[in-house]
This record gives structure tokens, C-alpha cells and sequence, in this order.
């Protein structure tokens, strides 16, 4: 197939777009290659990519309507893979507007020329921040996520709304993934992995929020990518037995889902930092803080429908991953 993959330098994208062209298919990726964080690292991960000649790469703002209006004219897409945006919970409180223009701008560009190319299935990021300071657990899909306690998440919640009205105008079959606290190689500076990784091998302390008194159900990247072929593979149709009189908040009467991937197993934050100590080698003195604004105390997925759609269940254990993470961190930052 041909796949657009937006986002294609991020971390995310950069390994989706690797296992793509891995099965064979033809990737077209963009990204802006902003200076969020660091750049060189965007164009190290494009670097593992370009080799192959099924790849190529177009920088491109997905906010910008023109260029993307030329993209979608001058290319024939199977598939549309969604990972471009402006990511991060406490940037957005800083600067909304940078939230607004990619998450909202650049996904309706993305939904217009799905439509007009008549694109058989599209795939996007959405976040578990959507399910606010929901307090049941785990999180489900036909759970209320009307109350967003940062502006990022609101953005995500307005892109799964966004979408069913194109999947209910024009039958575009759209797929929400809602993605629980992703780690592993060649993940972004700002994360909590590298954030901890840094001052633990540099023997500066680290601050940890709540007073530690959190959980995360923290999600291996390749568990990621795995979830989210499989889920391209299989487009939503509409559910025929939707009851718009007791309405299912994650399934529609047009072709449009949300779908959890999660690891389905939280762990205390503390206990993560101990073990992110233990595969580095080393540890550290902990700086306890109150929580901060636009933070959740716990994350949980229940991911009975990935299963259902995509045979498919994340495993892979917290030490392995971080085991992979921390090799790749300190090989490529050089850390003995």
C-alpha cells in the first residue's frame, strides 16, 4: 500500500514509518521538523529512514492548507496514519495557540484531503489526557471525556469529534487511538524517561510530582506501532446497532471508533523511577512536589476493544523496556 505517515520525524511516527517499510509498503512522510525540542534528533530518526528507497520525505507544516491540498492531489494514499501535532500537557498551558493551529488547523487540513483523495481509512492520535480527572478505572472507551483538564487534551478531544462529522458527512472511516504514556529508544527530550535519565546518570536530583502518589500505564513504543498497523488494517464500519436513545460514546451509526492502547498494567511512579535507577545503573535523591496544573493522578487502559479489532494486547514488561530505552540513551548521548 501507499501510507501517508504525518509526524514521520517524531518519535512515534518514526518507528511507525520504519515498521511500514519493513512489511514492504510505499511511506510518504512530512513533518515541520519545529524546534519544540531538539532537531538534530528529528533528523537523526530521518536518517534511519531515507535510505529505503519505498521512502520519502516531504518537510511540510501540516497547517499549511495549500501545501497539504498539494500533497493529497499529487499523491495516491491507501492510508493515512496521523501522528503529527503539538504534543505536550504543560507547553499548552504556555502557548495555546500553537496547539490550536496544529491539532485543530492542520487536523481539519488532514480530514480534507482524506475526503477529496476518498483516502479507505484513517488512523490518528488521540491521548489518554482526554479522559481528564476521570476516577474510574481502567479507562474505557464509552466513558464520558467531556471535562479535559489541559487545553492539549481538549484538542485531542476535538479531533475525535472533528472526525466523526466527516465520518458521518462523507463515510470516511476514521479510527481514534488513544495512547497511554509511550516510552522507549528515541523518545522526546521533553518525556519523563529522558528527563530522568539525564539527571540520574548526570547525579542530579529529580522532581517528582504528587509526592509520588501516581500511576501511569506506561506503553513500549513497538507495542504502539504494533497496535496501530494492525488497527490501519482494519477500517471501522458503521455499528448497526447504535441506539442514538442510549447512546455508545465510543462507536457511531457512521464508520468511527475509538479504541484504547495501553499496556493495561499501571505502575507506581516511584516505582518506575526505581527501575528506570536500576537498568542505568545508578540512582538518585528525589525532590518531592505537589502536582502540577494540567496533570492526572493515575492512568489505566481497558483495552478489550484492541483486542477485539486488532487481535492484539501490549506486554511488553516495564524493565525490558526501559532496559532498551536506557541502552539507546546512553549510546546515543554518549553516557558511559
Amino acid at each position: 500500500m501507499s501510507i501517508l505517515v504525518t509526524g514521520c520525524a517524531g518519535f512515534i511516527g518514526f518507528f511507525t514509518a520504519q515498521r511500514l517499510l519493513q512489511e514492504g509498503h510505499h511511506v510518504v512522510g512530512i513533518d515541520n521538523m519545529n524546534d519544540y525540542y531538539a532537531v538534530q534528533l528529528k533528523r537523526d530518526r530521518l536518517a534511519q529512514l531515507t535510505p529505503n528507497p519505498n521512502f520519502k520525505f516531504e518537510e511540510l507544516d501540516i497547517a499549511n492548507t495549500e501545501g497539504m491540498n498539494q500533497l493529497f492531489a499529487t499523491n495516491e494514499f491507501d492510508g493515512v496514519i496521523h501522528l503529527a501535532a503539538q504534543a505536550g500537557v504543560r507547553y499548552s498551558l504556555k502557548n495555546p495557540l500553537a496547539y490550536a493551529q496544529s491539532n485543530l488547523v492542520g487536523f481539519t487540513n488532514v480530514l480534507e484531503g482524506c475526503r477529496a483523495a476518498k483516502v479507505r481509512h484513517l488512523v490518528y492520535a488521540s491521548s489518554s489526557s482526554v479522559y481528564g480527572g476521570n476516577r474510574k478505572l481502567p479507562f474505557t472507551e464509552t466513558d464520558s471525556v467531556d471535562h479535559p483538564v489541559s487545553f492539549y487534551a481538549a484538542t485531542k478531544k476535538a479531533n475525535e469529534l472533528m472526525a466523526h462529522s466527516y465520518s458521518h458527512l462523507f463515510g470516511l472511516p476514521t479510527t481514534s487511538l488513544r495512547f497511554f504514556t509511550v516510552y522507549g529508544p528515541w523518545g522526546r527530550p521533553d518525556m519523563s524517561p529522558m528527563l530522568f535519565a539525564s539527571a540520574i546518570t548526570e547525579g542530579r536530583p529529580i522532581e517528582v510530582f504528587n509526592h509520588g502518589d501516581m500511576s501511569r500505564d506506561f506503553t513500549y513504543v513497538d507495542d504502539i506501532v504494533e497496535g496501530v498497523v494492525r488497527t490501519l488494517d482494519a477500517p471501522p464500519v458503521a455499528n448497526p446497532d447504535y441506539d442514538s436513545l442510549n447512546p455508545d460514546a465510543s462507536t457511531s451509526s457512521a464508520p468511527w471508533r475509538v479504541c484504547n492502547i495501553g499496556n493495561h498494567q499501571p505502575v507506581q511512579l516511584l516505582e518506575y523511577i526505581a527501575t528506570l535507577e536500576r537498568v542505568l545503573g545508578k540512582t538518585t535523591t528525589k525532590i518531592m512536589k505537589p502536582m502540577q496544573d494540567g496533570d492526572v493522578k493515575e492512568t489505566y487502559a481497558d483495552i478489550g476493544r484492541l483486542q477485539e479489532i486488532a487481535d492484539f494486547a501490549p506486554a511488553t514488561p516495564l524493565e525490558d523496556g526501559l532496559r532498551k530505552f536506557a541502552d539507546w540513551f546512553k549510546s546515543y548521548y554518549k553516557y558511559s
